[in-house]
Order: C-alpha cells, then structure tokens, then sequence
C-alpha cells in the first residue's frame, strides 16, 4: 500500500513539474526568416556629389583707370554686343593729362626746329673758316673751334628729336588713359553680375577692380563638382550624369563628364578633385550659383544577375551559429568551427557571403563574386546562385512577443488587469 502511494505520488509530482515547464516555462518559439528572390535587371554604380552650377565662360570686365563712375549703361540681365558701352569714368583728370603731354610734345618739336637752325647755321660758319683758311685770313684753331660748334647742334639736335619721342610716348599713353575712361564689353552675352553704382569711386592697383561680369552663353552651363580621391578612378570623360537643384524638386537634369581636372583641392586634409560636367540649358532654367546634387554613372549593367544589399549585410543569430557552421562545412567551406561560428565581418574585395535556408531550416553560408552595386543591389558575377533562388534579408519579428514574465518587477504577474473606473467615486 505504502508503494502504490509513493508511486502515485512520484507521477503526480512528474505531470506538476512537466505541466509547469509546459505551461509556465519558457519554450524556445522557431526562428523564421525573410527571404528575397535572386533577379536579374539593370545595375548602375554611380558616384554622388555636390556641385555648383556655372557659365561655361564668363568673362570679368574691369576698369584700367582709377576714377569716379560717370555713368553705366549696362545693368543685370542686359544682353550686350562686343564693344558696346557699358559704363563711363570721369575723363577730365585724363583730358587735362593728355592736353599737357600734346602741350609738352608741341615744345619739343619747337626744340627741334630751333636746333636744327643752330645746326645750319655752325655749318654755314664752318664753310666759311675753311674758305678764309685757305686765304690764311683764319687761323687753324678758328676751324676746329668751328668744328666743334657743329657737332655740338649736331648732339642738340639729336636729344631735341629724341624728346619728341618722348613726349609722344607720353601723349600717346594719355589718349590710351582717356579712352580706357569709357569701358566696352569684350564680349557678347549677358550681364549677370554689375558691382558699382554712379559716384563710386574705383581705384585700379595691383588688382584691377572689378565692374561687371558677363556670361557669354548661358544656353551652355557646367557644373564644378569636387569628386573624392576614393570615388576619381572610375570618372572619365564622356561619362553619363544626373543632378538635381533644390529649385525643381523631383526633377532630374542630364549631362556629361567633360573634364576630369587633374589640380587636386584639398579642404581639411580631405583631397577631391574637380569635375566639369556640361548641361544643355537651352530653356535657362538653370541659374549660375545653383548647388547641384550630382550623381555620375560609372558603371553600368543591363541585364545582370542582382541580389538585396540586405542579404549581403545578413548574418544569422548567434544561437544559430553552430547549425550555419555545420551546414557551410558540408557545402564545402574549408573553415574550423570557431571560425564559422561567428559572422564574417570582413571579406576580401569582391567576395561576400549571402545565406539562404538549408533542408533543415537552418541558414547555411554560400559565398560569390560580386561585381557592382547601385546601393540597393549588387550584381553576382559567380554560378553560385541562379535566377528566382531565395536568399536571407532578415528575420520575421512577431507583433505580440513579450511576455508577461519579461517586465520588469512590479509590472504584471502574468495574470489579467481589472479595468480602472474612470469614476472617481468609486
């Protein structure tokens, strides 16, 4: 009797137990993942950056002189033909400068007359002591006295000719100060930039000031991109480009790499290099100065076979290691299971690591070659996977998993709330 009892009791504490542990235990829920399908479809490796939208050519229109600003003629927006006039400096310090040189170069042209009658005249007199020296009425010192008179208008003459040059050089540098007063475009375009107003006064030193900037054909832009030394290798001339501006939201502009400027910028230890891209803008929707937010297609694949980033950038969870570790050893993977336990976080250049769900439902480890990635998805260049295959992005979180027992102490035992009433009263 006593034997029945303890083995009653033995079985009725074996069903407490296990009903405890099936009830109120922990069970372990299976692990689901999510899956993506291998396709095949175009990939684009681009490299993004920003930019400023610029004239193809512009050209800065100074001023020569230093004087106060008579008159404009020009002002922003204005469409201007080669040698008009655009603006006017206050000519009359330049007259009076240029009436002195023609005064001072008048003088020395009087100089030279005068001189030239003195050189007559010591020719006249020498021809006259050699006539009386022959007659023995001169002596031979009068002569050489005579001589020398001579060659001395001669000399005279000479630095009297010699100061006509001069004076014209410096009459000749006044008119070209004079008409410097008035400032012509050198081109035709249109001015999109005027810096002075009437009455300012410029002053023209070691830097010519600048008065207006024209652009010469707004029809033809470019945009001055800084590309980084990492992102340069694959940018070449002829290279297709997209860009957008802030001014047209969702609207993407075409263009082409003209020029891969091989002057580096460095900003900060930070290297990049210039990229001229050219744009058609034949509507002149797009303004000088506008920031472009540029993406430059470096590669491109039409019909490529293309996985998720995701499946790339998975790893499974640690309590699934081992399984993942077995099951890439019996893929063939030449590994140690410490080394296959843990989530490869580096990998060689162009070798990665997808998974995908073995005949168990474990994840097992497949390694490829990949080629180049938009940022969505990369492109498989190895037999590894074939079209329509799934592969691992992540895992399936359920809505409602927490539990009771979970909370932290004090919140919850596990059994259900009494509804609070909103009566105060009660």
């Amino acid at each position: 009797m006593r034997k029945a009892v303890w083995i009653i009791g033995v079985i009725a504490l074996t069903l407490a137990v296990g009903g405890y542990v099936f009830f109120g235990g922990e069970r372990k829920a299976p692990v689901r993942y999510r899956t993506a399908t291998v396709e095949r479809g175009l990939v684009e490796s681009v490299v993004t950056a920003t930019g400023t939208i610029n004239p193809v050519v512009s050209v800065q229109v100074g001023s020569q002189v230093t004087g106060k600003i008579q008159s404009l003629h020009a002002d922003f927006n204005s469409v201007v033909k080669a040698g008009d006039l655009v603006a006017t400096i206050d000519p009359s310090v330049y007259q009076a400068r240029r009436d002195q040189a023609a005064a001072t170069l008048a003088n020395t042209k009087a100089a030279v007359a005068k001189s030239q009658a003195d050189l007559a005249q010591r020719k006249r007199e020498l021809a006259r002591f050699n006539s009386l020296l022959g007659q023995q009425f001169v002596s031979q010192n009068d002569v050489d006295v005579a001589v020398t008179a001579q060659q001395g208008a001669q000399a005279q003459l000479e630095v009297s000719e010699a100061q006509v040059k001069q004076a014209q050089a410096q009459l000749n540098a006044a008119d070209l100060d004079l008409k410097y007063t008035v400032i012509r475009s050198p081109v035709s375009g249109i001015v999109i930039a005027r810096n002075v107003e009437v009455g300012q006064t410029v002053t023209a030193g070691f830097q010519t000031p600048t008065l207006f900037l024209i652009a010469l054909d707004l029809t033809k832009m470019q945009v001055d991109t800084n590309v980084s030394e990492a992102d340069i290798g694959g940018i070449a001339e002829g290279k297709e480009a997209a860009f957008s501006v802030d001014a047209y939201p969702g609207e993407s502009f075409r263009g082409m790499v003209k020029q891969v400027r091989n002057a580096p910028i460095s900003v900060q230890n930070v290297v990049a290099y210039d990229v001229v891209i050219e744009v058609d803008n034949r509507e002149l929707r797009l303004k000088p100065g506008m920031t472009a937010n540029v993406s430059i297609v470096v590669a491109r694949k039409e019909d490529a076979l293309k996985v998720p980033n995701a499946a790339l950038r998975f790893s499974p969870p640690q309590s699934g290691h081992r399984e993942a570790a077995s099951s890439t050893r019996q893929a063939g993977s030449s590994e140690s299971p410490a080394t296959a336990a843990a989530p490869k976080k580096t990998s060689t250049p162009g070798q990665k690591r997808v998974w995908r769900e073995g005949t168990s439902g474990d994840p097992e480890a497949l390694s490829l070659q990949t080629g180049i990635s938009d940022g969505t998805f990369t492109e498989i260049i190895t037999d590894a996977l074939h079209e329509g295959e799934p592969v691992i992005i992540g895992i399936e979180t359920p809505r409602s998993g927490s539990r009771s027992d979970a909370l932290p102490p004090g919140f919850g035992g596990g059994g259900q709330h009494r509804p609070r009433s909103r009566d105060r009263g009660l």
